[in-house]
């Protein structure tokens, strides 16, 4: 596996938390059932993901609006882990982006959540 690109972000738990408090909505808006269900609606677990999202996207090397929130998941393996799943505009942004796997890390405290992604892809990364 070559690795393509990487992403980083980190989220404010507070301002994340006030964001949520102002517009309720913005939680369904922002993540799937599975994501609210595994975070169990905690602010700092959604802040960990939102951060994921935003990482992902500057894995492809993109920016906020790329792709709908929804189209980024996060889940969690058997053991916990989390892991990417893509969905239909952001599958597309890797296909473009040459990364055929992400592998995600993220972690929150009290105060500040965020998320590491590196993109690889079988082949060597060849800038022309």
């Amino acid at each position: 596996m070559a690795t393509r690109a990487v992403g980083v972000d980190l989220v404010d738990v507070a301002r994340f938390t006030m964001a949520i408090k102002r517009h309720p909505r913005i939680v369904e808006r922002l993540f799937t059932d599975r994501e609210r269900s595994d975070a169990r609606e905690r602010p700092e677990r959604l802040a960990a993901r939102f951060a994921a999202k935003e990482a992902v996207l500057k894995t492809f090397g993109v920016g906020v609006g790329a792709a709908p929130w929804r189209s980024i998941e996060v889940a969690s393996n058997e053991a916990g882990a989390p892991h990417v799943v893509l969905h239909g505009p952001a599958s597309e942004l890797a296909r473009v982006a040459g990364v055929t796997t992400l592998h995600l890390s993220m972690t929150h405290t009290h105060s500040a959540a965020v998320a590491f992604v590196v993109g690889s892809s079988p082949e060597a990364f060849s800038a022309s």
